[in-house]
């Protein structure tokens, strides 16, 4: 009792000054924009930091994806000192000032200090807007955990701390700044980013701070399909996506988010299809090479459209219209909890679609194959179900020989899977002979019969 006493005394809020390269962070780690960003609104008169988890990552030793600034200044006066930025956002309004690069145009987010005062809420305590300014005190308040609620000043290369966030940096701790109950219900996906950051990072969530999160997973339910997705999108181009699936369903948030996780992982084959999946997204993101969010979803999602199919033609439907409609129904499903976009969508049902058409190798088709837009992310997909066991490796080697091979071998290859097929056919239309009362004068060729 006591040592609980004299820890939260030590933890009581309070402003720390420290000298940023005293851990390991100097002005020229900052992306260029945000140096300007913070300069520009300085030399106007108004406070400005880089703030949350660009700190917090060079802190780790790892390279920040985005650089977000906090300020003093509020939107319409950020938007009068950067003209071509713009305005965004309702429930709390942030501005984008775009820079263009050679590789083309990035954004430095800016946010005004958000205030302490009192903010609509819903039934469940779910914050709908949240446009109250304040002061870089009552911002830090405002974050969600520790160590994202820590301030860099590039003009003065310090590093300014209310709540402890530095320490707990430096003992891979996750920490609510708050009551977590509470801060949970003011806005339910902090629990999907406690798991998302902890696993992403290698942080130990706190215990105060992981307690509520069983208790309020179902809080997912009011949150808008589209924002679901955004996260959902987070937790996937992680570079731990794995993991954070893995800590979704140790805390029960996966029913709410990607219910079908229990059936993919309770078969071997297709819990190493999906693993297999999320570690090459993981891998191409290290190389820093571009991500199909396409195929994430067709990945994640396959097995239920593959189940349905299957079932719809054991009922006798045919097979492509019983692939469509299997897709449609899983989409379906999944748009009640996740809004995916039409452009990701049309991707992910590509892949899907071009699947049966691996199995045509006779003709034209293969030739025809080679010549859709998605045949590649098409064929990395028959390639992962192919080293999990879930088709025959015949049929991926012999599409990984034929897209590499000269006209010549392609049309042998093709020869030869027609061949045995045409010789079934013959031996089909071949009449079995008869005798004079029309009983059969002898057994069926080898290999006859329907297929």
């Amino acid at each position: 009792m006591i040592r609980k006493l004299i820890g939260k005394v030590l933890r009581r809020p309070g402003k720390r000054v420290m000298h940023a390269k005293h851990y390991g962070i100097r002005r020229e780690d900052i992306h260029h924009g945000a140096l300007k960003v913070c300069d520009r609104l300085q030399d106007a008169g108004y406070e400005a930091y880089v703030v949350g988890g660009a700190v917090r990552d060079l802190m780790l030793g790892k390279s920040p994806k985005d650089f977000d600034v906090a300020t003093s200044a509020t939107p319409e006066q950020v938007r009068h000192i950067f003209n071509r930025s713009r305005i965004i956002g309702r429930r709390f309004r942030i501005v984008h000032v775009p820079f263009y690069e050679r590789g083309g145009e990035e954004i430095i987010e800016v946010t005004t200090f958000r205030g302490a005062g009192e903010a609509p809420t819903d039934e469940s305590g779910r914050i709908l807007r949240d446009n109250v300014y304040g002061s870089l005190e009552d911002d830090a308040l405002r974050r969600d955990f520790t160590v994202n609620a820590l301030y860099y000043d590039p003009s003065r290369e310090e590093i300014i701390d209310f709540h402890h966030g530095v320490d707990d940096v430096e003992n891979k701790k996750l920490v609510m700044i708050g009551e977590a109950d509470v801060r949970y219900r003011e806005d339910p996906v902090r629990m999907l980013r406690a798991v998302r950051l902890a696993a992403k990072l290698g942080l130990e969530i706190a215990p105060t701070t992981r307690k509520p999160i069983s208790e309020h997973a179902n809080l997912l339910q009011n949150i808008p399909s589209a924002r679901l997705f955004d996260e959902m999108m987070k937790l996937l181009l992680s570079g731990r996506a794995w993991d954070c699936l893995m800590s979704l369903r140790a805390e029960g948030l996966h029913n709410y988010l990607f219910p079908v996780l229990d059936q993919l992982l309770t078969k071997p084959a297709t819990a190493q299809f999906l693993q297999k999946a999320l570690s090459a997204t993981d891998q191409r993101l290290a190389e820093d090479k571009p991500v199909s969010a396409g195929f994430l979803f067709a990945a994640l999602l396959w097995h239920e459209v593959e189940a349905d199919w299957q079932k719809r033609q054991a009922a006798g439907e045919y097979p492509v219209p019983a692939l469509v409609a299997a897709m449609n129904q899983v989409e379906a499903t999944v748009e009640k909890r996740l809004a995916i976009p039409n452009r990701y969508g049309a991707a992910m049902k590509e892949i899907w679609l071009l699947q049966p058409r691996f199995e045509q190798r006779v003709g034209t088709r293969p030739h025809r194959l080679l010549e859709q837009q998605r045949f590649r992310a098409a064929y990395d997909f028959l390639l992962l179900r192919a080293e999990c066991g879930l088709i025959d490796k015949e049929l991926a080697e012999w599409w990984t020989q034929f897209q590499y091979c000269d006209d010549n071998t392609r049309s042998a290859m093709i020869a030869r899977v027609a061949s045995p097929a045409q010789g079934d056919r013959k031996r089909r239309r071949r009449r079995k002979p008869t005798g004079k009362g029309g009983g059969a004068a002898g057994a069926p060729a080898a290999g006859g019969g329907d297929e």
